[in-house]
């Protein structure tokens, strides 16, 4: 059964509509390209992927000029000026004699996050329904860490996420710092971390993923151009589970903010569904940022 509720301003209003039954609403015209292109995940994997080979390419030259040159390699800024965009992670790239230092955004530096008004409008649009039941649903029908490049996603996180990350000829991080954003923890070893989906794979499943093809699935769990992949300590990630956040925050209530923004983006992206109390939610953490 699908609700309505009455909007929380121009902000926060809500649009009435009917739920949609795919990724690919209707209700965005067809003409707007760059929503069309994020209503379509699995096309939007492959040009990512041709994108970030590009960028492996730039990256191995970069690095080949400089040895040549005889220049001494420089620690990354505090900041994260110089890496790879954060829409674009692209490809973190090889050793082959010895291990690679990188630098990384920084917890709060997700791709494709939203200003607090754009999130408002793409709140005002979700549709708000009752979850969809579980019936069939599996992990394993989101196949996920996939490898690119030689380098899994899970690894793309870490780098991406990590400061003075240093990986083996696997790709693997084998040192480097953490921070986990939602509860304000630091690590040293990656294997203390979770990769956490903003919007957990259930909660997809129940909000519309359902009925998604396992291509599409696959390119939800394995998104790196959304906000929807973090490195978190795995208390935090584990104690969130499945949860939506009218059910569960990030305990750091700093990070409040940021993480309606991700959770409203994503669903956005991907024309999933919110329930009435999750919205109510998502609009009081947008209320929140600056």
């Amino acid at each position: 059964m699908t609700g309505r509720g009455t909007g929380r301003g121009a902000r926060h209003g809500i649009r009435r509509g009917a739920r949609r039954a795919a990724p690919e609403p209707a209700r965005h015209p067809a003409g707007n390209q760059a929503r069309h292109q994020a209503r379509h995940p699995a096309r939007n994997a492959a040009r990512g992927a041709r994108r970030r080979a590009r960028g492996l390419v730039a990256l191995t030259a970069a690095a080949t000029l400089l040895a040549l040159g005889g220049c001494d390699a420089t620690e990354e800024p505090a900041d994260g000026a110089g890496r790879a965009s954060a829409t674009d992670p692209g490809s973190p790239g090889t050793s082959t004699d010895s291990p690679r230092a990188t630098g990384g955004p920084g917890a709060t530096e997700l791709p494709g996050l939203p200003t607090p008004e754009a999130a408002g409008d793409m709140l005002a649009g979700l549709d708000v329904a009752q979850p969809r039941p579980m019936t069939g649903y599996s992990r394993d029908r989101f196949p996920h860490w996939t490898s690119e490049e030689g380098c899994t996603v899970r690894e793309r996180v870490l780098l991406r996420d990590g400061r003075d990350v240093t990986a083996g000829e696997d790709c693997a991080p084998v040192s480097g710092r953490w921070h986990s954003p939602y509860d304000g923890a630091d690590f040293t070893d990656p294997g203390d971390l979770d990769i956490d989906h903003v919007v957990p794979l259930a909660n997809a499943w129940r909000s519309g993923a359902d009925e998604w093809t396992d291509e599409q699935r696959e390119a939800f769990a394995n998104d790196l151009d959304h906000p929807q992949l973090l490195a978190v300590s795995a208390r935090s990630n584990r104690e969130k589970g499945d949860q939506s956040p009218d059910e569960w925050l990030p305990p750091r209530a700093e990070f409040g903010c940021t993480y309606a923004l991700a959770w409203t983006a994503v669903k956005d992206a991907y024309g999933l569904s919110v329930t009435a109390a999750e919205r109510e939610a998502l609009a009081t953490l947008l209320d929140t940022c600056p």
